[in-house]
């Protein structure tokens, strides 16, 4: 089975950003990964709903909004509306988490919650069994490029434990400093889906790199 690449449109050329994910549409990749940034959350604004909109109208791929905001609930039925397929918001950001994910699922999206590289992956165990993916920060959100924390291994062999004793058909997904060196130790480790954003975008043969991450 392929490794789901979810490559993250942050690191696309916005000023040709339909070439960008046309090019995605014909690649290996399996989802088209938006950060969106609010800069309260996170140190860094990224892009909203118009540029959402555009992304929709162009890819064939389903697109997997990984949310880095405050009041998350607020823009649940906006990215349903648009059609998102994989709706993550973060553990930290949510202080109903359980009425977040429900309220996801009932806008007929898929839900995954994120946690940052200083949470405890522990903190999942309560919703394994509601959502239909977690999402592992290998860097502290906010900035791509940045360089893959060695201790998110560890997160994700106990996610994948976690996981396999709760029966829970969830996906483990992992974003930040992802490249064609790591795919394949994290994919034996337990990862499904792969966020690469510079390795990507930043490869003088993007087809090429996708193509052998999803094959790692």
């Amino acid at each position: 089975m392929k490794n789901i690449i979810a490559p993250s449109v942050l690191s696309a050329d916005f000023g040709n950003l339909a070439r960008d994910i046309e090019m995605l549409n014909e690649s290996d990749c399996s989802w088209v990964h938006l950060d969106v940034m609010d800069g309260v959350f996170v140190p860094n604004i990224s892009f909203g709903m118009p540029v959402v909109k555009h992304i929709a109208a162009h890819s064939k791929k389903p697109l997997d909004a990984h949310l880095m905001i405050v009041n998350p609930d607020n823009y649940i039925s906006s990215f349903a509306s648009l059609g998102v397929t994989y709706l993550t918001v973060h553990l930290e950001a949510c202080t109903h988490l359980e009425r977040t994910i429900s309220a996801i699922h009932a806008a007929g999206m898929k839900a995954g919650v994120a946690i940052n590289p200083h949470t405890n992956v522990c903190l999942l165990e309560d919703v394994l069994g509601e959502i239909d993916l977690a999402l592992v920060m290998s860097v502290n959100p906010g900035f791509g490029g940045q360089k893959f924390i060695p201790r998110s291994v560890d997160k994700v062999r106990k996610l994948r434990q976690m996981i396999d004793e709760s029966g829970s058909k969830c996906l483990i997904e992992i974003d930040g400093g992802i490249n064609e060196e790591n795919v394949a130790m994290l994919a034996a480790t337990g990862v499904d889906a792969f966020v690469a954003g510079s390795s990507v975008f930043g490869s003088p043969d993007p087809l090429k790199t996708i193509s052998f991450m999803a094959n790692a």
